[in-house]
């Protein structure tokens, strides 16, 4: 007897992948933690090879896991996008979207490409900016929901749902000496963001002199301090250019911390056009 692939099992296989918890995960789909489990068992079973590696912290994917998401987000954006043709139920409107520089540079094109074919009448409305003016955006109800930075691990009891996690990392122009020299020339973000803030963090606890060369909220501004040779910047690892270098601890700077990307909304009950875009992002952010 032939198997076929169930686009129920996919999508709460989409949604363990993204959580990493089989609770968070239950809850997204709509189901409990046990009726999770089976489903992950039948999917196996189609699959004729574990998916899962489970353990006391969480699951993660294996090898057939991760190729196997890689064709189920296809496959529900296709499901989906057929579905909402065939219903005549297409949501329309405008939705004003939030995003950092350096998250719209690598991730907006690809999030607004497969939304806008699931929801041609949709309009985007983009606003770039810092996390701070981003959440201060939020509060105004100036726009309907952003993709802002959290710290993980903080420890202050707060629990953000992160879609998405970056590792920070030190960046200078190849070939420089900067990351030897004292104190350490620096261009960094907006004073109040992640990106200056635990950056410098990491340098005192390693007791490593600094000065500020060059402070800015403009992605390219501090893209182009680091191509100068004048300064080391940090950025989130996805957004380094391929012309600059990722300095490590071998260079003699400290790791830095990763953030975690998740989605801030401007009322506790979003607008359907909200939720949908932001399942959207739940559904095809890229996992790091």
């Amino acid at each position: 007897m032939s198997q076929s692939l169930d686009l129920d099992l996919l999508r709460s296989l989409v949604a363990v992948a993204e959580t990493g918890v089989l609770g968070k995960a239950a809850a997204r789909v709509g189901r409990t933690q046990s009726a999770l489990s089976m489903q992950m068992q039948r999917l196996e079973d189609v699959a004729g090879q574990p998916l899962l590696h489970r353990t006391a912290r969480g699951v993660t994917l294996t090898a057939a896991g991760e190729r196997l998401v890689q064709h189920a987000g296809e496959l529900l954006r296709k499901h989906d996008e057929a579905l909402a043709e065939l219903r005549g139920t297409q949501i329309s409107g405008v939705l004003r979207l939030g995003c950092p520089d350096d998250y719209a540079a690598v991730f907006l094109p690809y999030l607004l490409q497969g939304f806008a074919s699931l929801h041609p009448r949709v309009q985007m409305e983009v606003a770039c900016a810092p996390t701070p003016r981003l959440l201060e955006l939020v509060a105004r109800r100036a726009v309907d929901l952003a993709l802002v930075s959290v710290q993980q691990g903080r420890g202050d009891g707060e629990k953000d749902e992160v879609v998405r996690s970056e590792p920070l990392v030190w960046v200078a122009r190849r070939g420089t000496a900067l990351a030897a020299m004292a104190p350490l020339p620096l261009a960094l973000g907006a004073p109040d963001a992640l990106d200056h803030q635990l950056p410098l963090r990491a340098l005192k606890a390693a007791g490593r002199s600094y000065r500020i060369a060059y402070a800015s909220s403009s992605l390219m501004g501090l893209v182009g301090m680091a191509r100068s040779g004048q300064a080391v910047t940090v950025l989130t690892r996805t957004a380094v250019p391929d012309d600059l270098e990722i300095l490590t601890p071998a260079h003699g700077l400290p790791e830095l911390p990763s953030v975690g990307i998740t989605l801030a909304f401007d009322r506790t009950q979003p607008s359907a056009l909200t939720a949908a875009f932001a399942a959207h992002v739940h559904r095809f952010l890229p996992l790091a």
